[in-house]
C-alpha cells in the first residue's frame, strides 16, 4: 500500500527517522509539484467515478474545445 502524507516541514525529519526505523516501511520523499499532480489526478478519477454513477454531469469534448 502507498500512502501520501502532508507533514509540516518542522516535523518531517523526525517522522522520516521514525519510519526509516521500521524494516517494513520504505520512504521516498517527493516534490511539492509531484504531490500536487497526484492530488489532481486523484480528484479527476473521483470526478470520473461520479460521472459514471450519474451524480455529476460531464461536458462534451466539443464544449471543452470551445472553452479553450
Amino acid at each position: 500500500m502507498k500512502v501520501l502524507l502532508d507533514i509540516k516541514d518542522s516535523k518531517a525529519l523526525y517522522l522520516l527517522e521514525v519510519l526509516k526505523g521500521l524494516s517494513y516501511v520504505k520512504t521516498t520523499p517527493i516534490s511539492n509539484e509531484k504531490a500536487l499532480l497526484i492530488e489532481e489526478i486523484k480528484e479527476a478519477v473521483d470526478n470520473l467515478k461520479l460521472v459514471k454513477a450519474g451524480q455529476l454531469k460531464a461536458r462534451s469534448a466539443k464544449e471543452l474545445l470551445n472553452e479553450l
